[in-house]
């Protein structure tokens, strides 16, 4: 019988939606990394200087803010990853091991790399950052802005000696200012012109313009700071410092003109000035800097922590991702495998080209469970075959009467059958598994000379107790070639209990031989009896000499050819039984009638009965069992007799039977010389017997009284229990009647076997 492989759908690990799932998940994660980069970057260059956004602590506090929430966003996706990485592991989920190293090389390996340049670019940035601060560096700008200011300072002072002289010599022209204005004016033009200034002119306190020289100047003159005449009150001039103009100009009080100053501007260098310009923003940007160093400093330390953090985040975000990648085909190898191990073969790996080698591993992997499959069904087939001729052969050997035993190359038994157990008296369970020179030593010896003779069958017949009874087995050895050159040879013993057979062959031929002899002997008795009688009727009167040896002679021969009778009466019971008359009967009455028979005769013997309260029901010859029961009794208290003469203990007899079952057990125990050891059964043969006088037909008699009521005979020696187990104990087992139908049913068989045994069937 094949067992049909119905067609199921392959379970597959790792399919499409679980792929797609994890795809959808990864998308946050790939846009997370990729804004983080890029606000990590233009952070970056915007601290630099590099656009045109100022990178004050408004803007830096803004870019370190944004990339601190990239950084708590990718920080949170790991976070989720790294849990369910971490609840894998603890489900044992296949390759999560292999998860987690391919996590952490990732992670080691983009971390080290951005935690040293972070370090370096720091350690760079402060060293740079001393150097540019350190001393010399600061005296090169203060000595820059020096000059520059010097330059200009110099030209203020060169102006302000030209225009104290100028209001001077306006002060001495006072009269001119008040009579001749224009002629005044034409002398501020000349004083102008000859000190080469740009612009002169009289104003007021209000900056007012009162008049002005005509100097020709390409540019118009600037009017006067607001407040400036205050500083010119007491008689100094003020200078008016060029700023981002490449002049310089004084205010002076005229002395002898009331409430009128004098101003002038003069040209200067327009590289110097701008030269000044740039110093000085240079040195204010420089003083800046050195002012918010530590500013710098921490600000470049944030962003170069948080562009590291960045880059090791998202290098761990990739790593897990690319371990995903990496352990799911192989994750699915394991579970796939995992399922094989249970026996499931119909699973599959999903292939996909993108997996690369492992795509081929897989492919590999669902053709050998294709071919696992195919070699599963064709095991499973060749199992069907063997089981079914594993049970015709049980069946076989279950059917079989004759005890079968099987044995390996090694002597260690493989199989018992159920004739071999109930026959040998051993468990199939205990059995199997050890040497047969262990179970049974003497089927043992027969095996190990059956191996050594190199026959394939060989024979023999051995003889050894089994059940408390010594039987006699014949044991044939049969070699099985192994299919192999050099292949161990297996063997198969049959072993038969042939000790009912061979006492039925000796029963047989003794009734036989019985037959003949009392036919024999019984003829010649009776005419030897009545001569012996006639001789002493006739001549007793007559011989006078010698008259008791007469009558000794005659007395003698007629006690003899007696006794010669009582033989050949037994020979003659023997070789035809009586035909039993089956009765419903109380086993116990013919048992008291037994026993009551030879308590009577031998009152030197102490006689225990236990028959119990149950009625011994069965089907039954009264006679005959009463004979039995006679002859075993008769036998224990004989034994007794031949013991006490040993001992001079005194005797006993137990005499018991009880219900067990389906069977009546009766037990017959006695304290005397006990049975010998071996060839025990021996004694349950016609003309065994081991007392001077007896015939050895009483037990044979009982025997088969028993057997012919379908009972058996069994010989043990006494239990422990009763006086020290010394003495024997014959044990016979009777068929029980458990109703009336089961008693009539018996009665028939029991005619009929009766009869097919007369008809010689």
């Amino acid at each position: 019988m094949t067992i049909p492989a119905h067609p199921m759908a392959p379970t597959v690990f790792g399919g499409t939606p679980s792929t797609d799932g994890r795809r959808l998940l990864a998308l946050p994660g790939v846009v997370a990394i990729v804004a983080a980069l890029v606000t990590a970057a233009v952070s970056f260059t915007i601290l630099v200087g590099a656009t045109p956004i100022t990178p004050d602590e408004t803007t830096t506090l803004s870019l370190i803010a944004i990339n601190a929430v990239f950084v708590t966003l990718l920080i949170s996706l790991i976070v989720r990853e790294a849990h369910r990485i971490v609840v894998a592991r603890r489900h044992g989920k296949a390759a999560s091991r292999l998860h987690v190293r391919i996590v952490a090389m990732f992670s080691l390996v983009a971390a080290l790399p951005a935690i040293m340049v972070a370090v370096i670019a720091s350690i760079t940035l402060d060293i740079g950052l001393d150097r540019w601060f350190e001393l010399r560096t600061k005296a090169i700008v203060s000595s820059s802005l020096s000059i520059a200011e010097a330059y200009v300072q110099e030209n203020a002072r060169n102006l302000q000696g030209t225009t104290l002289s100028m209001a001077y010599d306006l002060d001495q022209a006072r009269a001119l200012y008040s009579l001749d204005r224009t002629g005044f004016r034409d002398m501020i033009t000349q004083q102008a012109l000859g000190r080469a200034l740009a612009h002169a002119a009289v104003i007021r306190a209000d900056g007012s313009v009162v008049m002005a020289a005509d100097t020709k100047a390409e540019f118009a003159m600037p009017e006067a700071p607001a407040g400036a005449t205050d500083g010119a009150l007491g008689g100094q001039p003020v200078l008016i410092e060029p700023r981002t103009r490449n002049i310089v100009g004084a205010i002076v009080k005229l002395r002898e003109i009331p409430d009128v100053f004098l101003y002038t501007i003069r040209l200067v260098d327009p590289e110097v000035i701008k030269a000044r310009q740039i110093v000085r923003a240079n040195s204010d940007e420089y003083r800046g800097l050195e002012a918010n160093r530590r500013t710098t400093q921490v600000a470049f330390g944030l962003l170069y922590l948080g562009l590291t953090l960045v880059i090791i985040l998202s290098a761990i975000w990739t790593g897990i991702a690319v371990a995903d990648r990496l352990v799911r085909p192989i994750r699915q190898l394991i579970g796939a495998a995992d399922e094989v191990a249970t026996g499931n073969l119909d699973v599959a790996v999903p292939v996909r080209a993108s997996d690369g080698d492992v795509a081929s591993l897989g492919d590999t992997f669902n053709k050998m469970l294709l071919q696992l499959k195919s070699q599963r069904n064709e095991i499973l087939h060749a199992k069907d075959v063997i089981d079914e001729r594993r049970r015709f052969s049980e069946a076989v050997l279950a059917g079989v009467t004759a005890g079968i035993i099987g044995v390996d190359p090694d002597g260690v038994i493989t199989i018992v059958n159920k004739s071999a157990e109930t026959m040998l008296a051993i468990s199939a369970g205990s059995a199997v598994g050890s040497r047969l020179s262990v179970v049974l030593p003497h089927i043992g010896r027969v095996l190990e000379i059956g191996r050594n003779s190199r026959r394939p069958v060989y024979r023999e017949q051995v003889t050894f107790y089994r059940g408390g009874a010594e039987r006699t087995f014949n044991v044939q050895i049969t070699t099985e070639q192994g299919e192999t050159r050099g292949e161990g040879q297996s063997h198969v013993v049959t072993v038969d209990d042939i000790t009912d057979l061979l006492q039925a062959q000796r029963s047989s031929a003794w009734a036989d031989v019985a037959r003949r002899i009392a036919h024999e002997i019984k003829n010649p008795l009776t005419p030897i009896q009545l001569s012996a009688e006639r001789i002493r009727r006739r001549y007793g009167k007559v011989i006078t000499e010698d008259r008791e040896v007469f009558d000794q002679c005659t007395d003698t021969i007629i006690r003899q050819v007696g006794d010669i009778g009582r033989m050949v009466d037994e020979f003659s019971a023997f070789a035809r039984m009586p035909k039993p008359d089956m009765q419903l009967m109380d086993l116990r009455e013919a048992l008291r009638e037994a026993s009551f028979l030879v308590e009577v005769s031998r009152s030197d013997i102490a006689f225990q009965r236990d028959f119990g309260s149950v009625p011994l029901k069965g089907t039954f010859d009264s006679r005959l069992m009463a004979q039995a029961f006679g002859n075993v009794i008769k036998n224990a208290a004989e034994a007794i007799e031949a013991a006490e003469r040993e001992s001079g203990q005194p005797g006993a007899i137990l005499i018991r039977a009880r219900l067990e079952g389906d069977a009546i057990r009766v037990e017959v125990i006695d304290n005397g010389k006990g049975l010998p050891r071996d060839n025990r059964q021996r004694l349950l043969e016609p003309y065994m017997t081991t007392r001077e006088k007896g015939t050895g037909l009483g037990l044979a008699i009982v025997k088969k009284i028993i057997e012919d009521h379908g009972g058996s005979l069994e010989l043990h020696d006494a239990p422990p229990e009763f006086h020290s187990g010394r003495g024997a104990m014959i044990t016979m087992i009777l068929p029980a009647a458990k109703t009336a139908d089961d008693a009539s049913t018996r009665i028939v068989d029991t005619q009929r076997e009766t009869e097919k045994v007369e008809n010689g069937v």
